[in-house]
């Protein structure tokens, strides 16, 4: 998974290629860790993801919990198949789809 990351007067632009499953959820981790301090908006990029697994969810929700008490997070450009997924789980109904 490669992880393209800007931050532009307090937003965080991530953009996610390949594969976000166990081998690679804890590098995404990592960087919300290091980055979310001080962010009020985050805008997760997903046009060149291909898979998402539930490693790559809990990454995810842990990222929208810390957004909801100090700003927002959204997704977008959502392909067919991780989309899928997050019907499937629910996830459409926790985080910002777009």
């Amino acid at each position: 998974m490669k992880i393209n990351k800007s931050v532009d007067e307090g937003q965080l632009n991530i953009a996610l290629e390949g594969r976000l499953d166990t081998t690679t959820a804890p590098e995404l981790e990592k960087e919300f860790q290091a980055s979310l301090p001080g962010i009020k908006s985050v805008v997760l990029d997903f046009a060149n993801l291909e898979y998402i697994s539930s490693a790559g969810l809990r990454v995810l929700l842990a990222a929208q919990k810390t957004m909801n008490k100090q700003g927002s997070m959204k997704i977008v450009n959502v392909g067919e198949t991780v989309m899928e997924v997050f019907e499937v789980t629910g996830f459409t109904d926790i985080l910002t789809i777009e």
